[in-house]
């Protein structure tokens, strides 16, 4: 039953949410979360030998205009773990999947560019991960709930001061050298643009 309070002159109903009912779902959402994740990052593994941290990385260097970030700004885009970045990158450089190179226009500055080696890499991957995607979570869910779960998280992380934001199915490598820089981006100049096929968007 809503609760009747008041704040100075104003009032309004304000729903009473039970502490069980509060700490059943946080419970719910931690375990679908690691199970989810776990099967998917086995699935690469299995499949592609790449971890779901690479893929992380991959995807959101080529969602980037130019595909490449500063360490801060995919720092800031990364969905997994922050953590050990710095040693991620420095293992996926000697891969071949990234490469560092100077910022043009700020001499201290350094970027993380995705190479033709990763995107290949990730063109590879993405169906796989797509469709265990499919297999855990979208073919389990009716389109309504798919909606309210979308609505529901993104009013999550929204509140925890991180927005849901995303390209929208495309090719990212049509970002022109005018397009707005990606967070982080600093004072570098734009580069060359870098034109191919178009790459998987998740």
């Amino acid at each position: 039953m809503p609760a009747r309070t008041t704040q100075g002159a104003a009032a309004r109903d304000v729903e009473v949410v039970s502490p069980d009912l509060g700490l059943q779902a946080w419970r719910a959402f931690l375990h679908a979360h690691a199970a989810v994740t776990d099967r998917l990052a086995a699935e690469l593994e299995s499949a592609h030998g790449l971890s779901l941290a690479h893929y992380d990385v991959l995807i959101q260097l080529a969602n980037a205009p130019r595909r490449r970030l500063r360490m801060r700004g995919l720092a800031e885009a990364v969905l997994l773990s922050r953590s050990g970045l710095t040693r991620l990158i420095d293992r996926m450089e000697l891969e071949g999947l990234v490469q560092r190179e100077p910022c043009l226009g700020d001499a201290r500055g350094v970027e993380t560019v995705l190479t033709d080696a990763g995107l290949a890499v990730l063109i590879r991957a993405a169906p796989t991960h797509l469709a265990g995607v499919g297999r855990h979570v979208t073919a389990l869910l009716t389109q309504a709930e798919l909606q309210l779960l979308a609505t529901v998280m993104t009013r999550l992380a929204t509140a925890a001061g991180r927005p849901v934001t995303g390209p929208t199915r495309g090719d990212p490598s049509s970002n022109s050298p005018e397009s707005a820089p990606a967070r982080g981006a600093g004072r570098c100049r734009p580069g060359p643009v870098t034109r191919g096929r178009p790459e998987p968007v998740v």
